[in-house]
């Protein structure tokens, strides 16, 4: 197991959105703690991506397109926990600024709620039939890091890694930290499916985030570095 603690790789800009993204993902957390339980339960319920929900009120008589489609987006505000929150923002702070600073601001908004929209659209299709709420903010910054990795393979990463009881900490290039992350992604994915009714990570929403990010980054316009560093 192991934990990105920092990167070694300049910016030459604020990285704005990338904080913006992490206090506005903290309030709405924050608020949502603060409901009653069956407040929140109906708060989740309205606002969660549940897929056996989205296909029922998808071109339901009555139910405006615009208000079927809305849980693929504000699903990527909810969390499950404190835990889901911090592990979500941590990997957003770690490595969402440089891919901010190399799309810009306006652009980068785009790259990231398009890769939540296509980690849910995959997550929909491989669990039509689920009942359970999915929340979190992981398909999008799984966009990020297929990106982070396209972008600057060989740039380093103070990583944390834990042994049974032993941890240490090492550089490593991002290829080796985001690559072995999407391995553990992709071998527990295969291992959830046919297990659809249990809860759990989204782990398909994790791939399909990821994969959709190197595939955009490949695509996307993107302003030259004005520093040197890794690539």
């Amino acid at each position: 197991m192991f934990l990105p603690l920092r990167d070694r790789n300049p910016r030459s800009t604020t990285p704005v959105v990338t904080v913006l993204l992490i206090v506005a993902n903290t309030l709405v957390f924050l608020y949502q703690i603060t409901l009653p339980v069956r407040l929140e339960q109906q708060f989740l319920a309205a606002f969660a991506l549940t897929p056996a929900k989205f296909f029922q009120t998808l071109g339901a008589p009555g139910i405006p397109l615009q208000a079927a489609l809305m849980p693929l987006i504000t699903c990527m505000f909810l969390h499950g926990g404190w835990l889901h929150l911090l592990g979500n923002m941590w990997f957003l702070w770690v490595f969402g600024d440089n891919v901010e600073d190399r799309l810009g601001h306006l652009a980068y908004i785009w790259f990231y709620l398009l890769c939540g929209l296509g980690a849910g659209v995959l997550h929909l299709l491989l669990n039509a039939n689920s009942n359970l709420p999915t929340l979190g903010a992981s398909g999008a910054i799984s966009g990020v890091l297929g990106a982070y990795l396209i972008l600057f393979p060989r740039a380093r990463v103070l990583t944390l890694v834990f042994l049974v009881i032993f941890f240490f900490t090492v550089e490593l290039p991002a290829v080796v930290v985001l690559g072995w992350w999407f391995v553990i992604q992709f071998l527990s994915g295969l291992e959830s499916l046919g297990m659809r009714s249990a809860g759990g990570v989204a782990w398909w929403a994790h791939i399909g985030g990821f994969v959709l990010g190197v595939v955009l980054i490949k695509l996307w316009p993107q302003r030259p570095r004005r520093y040197p560093g890794y690539a």
